[in-house]
C-alpha cells in the first residue's frame, strides 16, 4: 500500500485528501517508482480547480524524482535502483506509483533528487523559453521582461538569461522578492504594487521597449506586457497564474506595433524522446555548472499538500517548493 493525495472532485485545496492506495506491479514497458521528492507547480492548482480538465480521481501533481524499485517486462533503458525524474505525468502526489518510461529521464550525479523534483517542469520550461521559443528574437546584450521574477520559473529564468548574455527586467510584489530576484540574475526589478511597469520598462530601455516579454501571469499583466514591447516584438504568454486572458482581436497586435504572439507549452517542446532528453540534459548541465543554482525554499509533508496549495495561491512561496513523501 502507498499513501496518495487523491482528488475525487474539482474545487479548493480541501478537495485533496490523503488516502491509502494499492500500487500493484508494473506491466510491459513500465516501472514502479518510490518517490523521494515531489515538485509543486502552479499547473497543479489548475488541475485541482478544474481549469485544466483531467480524469478523476487523480493525484494532481505532474513532477517528481525517486528510485526505481521494480521493472516490468520488456522495459528498456531503465533498471532497478536507477535514480529518475519526470514531469508532465499526472499523478505525482504519492509515495509510490507505476508509470511508463516515456517521460522518465535519468538523474545524473551532481544533481540531487530534491533538485530534480523541484526543477524538471520549471527548468525545462525555462530552457525552452530562452533557448528555443524566444531565441530568434534575441541577441546577446538584449533586455527582456519577465513577470513574477521571484517565483519558481522566475528565479531560474533570471540566472539562465544572465548565463546566455541577456539582461532581464523582473516584476515582483514586495521589497523582499525584489532582493531575491536581484540575487538571481535580474539587472532591474520593478515592484508592480508601487511602480508603473510600462513606464519603468520604457525608462530602462530609453523608450524602445523590449524585444520579448515572458508572461506566465496572464490576465493581470496582459496589457502591460503588450505595451512594454518594441515594434515587432514577441509576446510569450506561457501561463495563467492570475486567470486566463480574455478573448482578443488579432488587430491589437497590429495596433501596438506589428507584434507577434505565442502561447507555448512544455509538451510541444518535449514532444519527442529526443527533445525530452536534450532538454533535460541541457537543464542538468546548467545546474551542475553552477550557472543556475537551485534553492529549495519550502518543504511540506505530502499530507500537507492542501496547505502548500494555499500558500502557493496566496503568493507566500518563493523559488522552488517540494512535497516530501
Amino acid at each position: 500500500m502507498s499513501k496518495s493525495i487523491l482528488m475525487h472532485e474539482n474545487g479548493g485545496p480541501e478537495k485533496m485528501q490523503l488516502e491509502e492506495v494499492e500500487v500493484g506491479k508494473p506491466g510491459p514497458g513500465e516501472v514502479k517508482i518510490k518517490h523521494t521528492a515531489i515538485g509543486l507547480n502552479f499547473i497543479d492548482v489548475y488541475t485541482r480547480s478544474g481549469l485544466y480538465k483531467t480524469p478523476l480521481p487523480n493525484a494532481v501533481g505532474r513532477e517528481a524524482a525517486g528510485v526505481i524499485v521494480e521493472v516490468g517486462p520488456r522495459t528498456k533503458g531503465f533498471k532497478k535502483g536507477d535514480r529518475v525524474a519526470y514531469c508532465g505525468e499526472l499523478g505525482a502526489y504519492c509515495q509510490e506509483r507505476i508509470m511508463g518510461v516515456k517521460q522518465l529521464v535519468h538523474v545524473p550525479k551532481g544533481v540531487s533528487d530534491e533538485q530534480a523534483a523541484a526543477i524538471m517542469l520549471k527548468g525545462m520550461t525555462t530552457e525552452y523559453l530562452i533557448d528555443h521559443c524566444a531565441k530568434p528574437w534575441l541577441k546577446k546584450g538584449d533586455i527582456v521582461l519577465f513577470h513574477a521574477a521571484a517565483g519558481g520559473v522566475g528565479l531560474l529564468f533570471g540566472q539562465w538569461a544572465k548565463a546566455r548574455g541577456y539582461k532581464a527586467i523582473g516584476t515582483v510584489s514586495s521589497p523582499e522578492k525584489a532582493a531575491l530576484a536581484k540575487k538571481n540574475g535580474y539587472k532591474w526589478v520593478i515592484n508592480y504594487t508601487k511602480q508603473d511597469v510600462v513606464a519603468e520598462v520604457k525608462k530602462i530601455t530609453k523608450g524602445k521597449g523590449v524585444p520579448v516579454v515572458f508572461d506566465g501571469v496572464g490576465k493581470d499583466t496582459w496589457e502591460a506586457s503588450l505595451d512594454s514591447l518594441s515594434p515587432r516584438g514577441l509576446m510569450c504568454s506561457f501561463g495563467n497564474a492570475s486567470g486566463a486572458v480574455a478573448p482578443q482581436s488579432p488587430g491589437i497586435l497590429n495596433a501596438k506595433g506589428s507584434l507577434y504572439l505565442t502561447r507555448p507549452s512544455l509538451g510541444a517542446y518535449t514532444a519527442t524522446r529526443a527533445d525530452l532528453e536534450a532538454s533535460a540534459k541541457s537543464l542538468f548541465k546548467m545546474v551542475k555548472s553552477g550557472k543556475v543554482k537551485i534553492a529549495i525554499d519550502q518543504r511540506y509533508p505530502l499530507g500537507e499538500a492542501a496547505q502548500a496549495h494555499i500558500d502557493l495561491e496566496s503568493r507566500k512561496t518563493t523559488g522552488q517548493t517540494i512535497l516530501v513523501p
